[in-house]
């Protein structure tokens, strides 16, 4: 879930490969050098992108050239400016669609925070929020990047894929933990995404954050195929279990909906 208070996390692929075509080479540097408090060195990029150094500069130079990224002249990239309008493009477009459906759960779940998320390689990214109309705020904001092993999203996502590609995304992404309830054994993860599949929502029960408790359902593309997840967020001494549960009906449906909208 996805917990509300989830920070950016930086996806880790381990060590430079040249593997992969150019264009998924340049898409890898380009989700790198969206990561939080850039701009960033050219080996911080080079490995969140699992690339040499010197493919890496060779694809930010071509990127810079054409907008998408920027040469900071102290041996850093940031965004361009070409890219960061695209982006934002994309969210106010996604969110003019998927807005109102999620404002009607966050109002029918309670008044709680309401998140969208989709799969960005062994992570998810928040496309949209609506904040509770609590007197607290979870401290997660739209753009912000999220684990799937321990949040409510990202274990919907995990349950609705193949073994192997589970697999594949906790040798990438590692299983840290944050919590003392974290599962960090992929055989208990694999238990976990059993019973996900078999109640059809998943729950982050302080998995991620401490006193943060979250339900979340996943959003499916036309093949079946998980894009992402709608969660909602809780505070564990505000909102009781048994009530949380009870708005899962609604996420569910709600889901439903938006994967008819992204």
């Amino acid at each position: 879930m996805s917990s509300g208070l989830d920070e950016a996390a930086t996806p880790r692929r381990g060590r430079s490969s040249p593997a992969g075509t150019s264009v998924e080479k340049a898409m890898r540097i380009l989700e790198a050098l969206a990561v939080e408090d850039g701009p960033h060195r050219l080996m911080d990029v080079a490995e969140r992108a699992g690339v040499p150094r010197s493919t890496a500069y060779r694809v930010l130079a071509t990127l810079g050239a054409e907008g998408f990224a920027q040469n900071c002249g102290d041996g850093r990239y940031g965004i361009g400016t070409r890219l960061g309008g695209l982006g934002a493009r994309i969210v106010r477009m996604l969110s003019a669609g998927v807005g109102p459906t999620l404002q009607e759960l966050q109002r029918g779940a309670g008044g709680n925070t309401v998140h969208l998320a989709v799969r960005v390689g062994d992570h998810a990214v928040y496309l949209h929020k609506v904040d509770s109309d609590k007197p607290y705020e979870m401290r997660s904001r739209v753009g912000n990047q999220l684990r799937l092993h321990c949040t409510a999203i990202g274990k919907a996502i995990l349950a609705h894929l193949p073994r192997p590609e589970v697999e594949a995304i906790v040798m990438s992404a590692g299983m840290e933990s944050r919590t003392p309830s974290t599962i960090t054994d992929v055989a208990a993860l694999h238990a976990e995404l059993a019973l996900v599949r078999e109640r059809g929502y998943a729950m982050d029960d302080e998995e991620n954050e401490p006193t943060v408790r979250c339900i979340g359902a996943v959003v499916l593309d036309r093949a079946g195929r998980p894009r992402g997840g709608v969660s909602v967020s809780t505070v564990t001494f505000v909102v009781e279990r048994a009530e949380l549960l009870g708005y899962v009906p609604l996420l569910q449906a709600t889901a439903r909906r938006v994967a008819g909208l992204i």
